[in-house]
């Protein structure tokens, strides 16, 4: 089994940038396509950013697309979600996950990290 752990959350004021990290326990990360997802409080978990094995295909939601940047680097057996302009509204929690090639979440999830981004 894969473990995933994330890292990097807190707190922040709007305008505000955070890095989170997802570390994984082996090489098997290079395998697979990896996901960023959120839960909001209330709110149903939503996918964020993708990335392929390779890194070579890449996609965000529309509500972040031009302030986050998903990467990884496999040699480290780590993705990113670089998080810029943040807003109250990206308050949440966020989620690391292996995706199908769709971002479809797969076989692992972290156990997440909170953002909380105040006013």
């Amino acid at each position: 089994q894969v473990q995933l752990v994330e890292s990097g959350g807190g707190l922040v004021q709007a305008g505000g940038s955070l890095r989170l990290s997802c570390a994984a326990s082996d090489d098997r990360f290079r395998r697979y396509n990896m996901g960023w997802f959120r839960q909001a409080p209330g709110k149903e978990r939503e996918f964020v950013a993708g990335i392929s094995w390779i890194g070579s295909k890449i996609a965000y939601s529309g509500s972040v697309k031009g302030r986050f940047t998903i990467s990884r680097s496999n040699a480290k057996n780590t993705v990113y979600l670089q998080m810029n302009s943040l807003q109250p509204e990206d308050t949440a929690a966020y989620y690391c996950a292996t995706t199908t090639s769709d971002y479809v979440p797969s076989d692992y999830w972290g156990q997440g990290t909170q953002v909380t981004v105040s006013s």
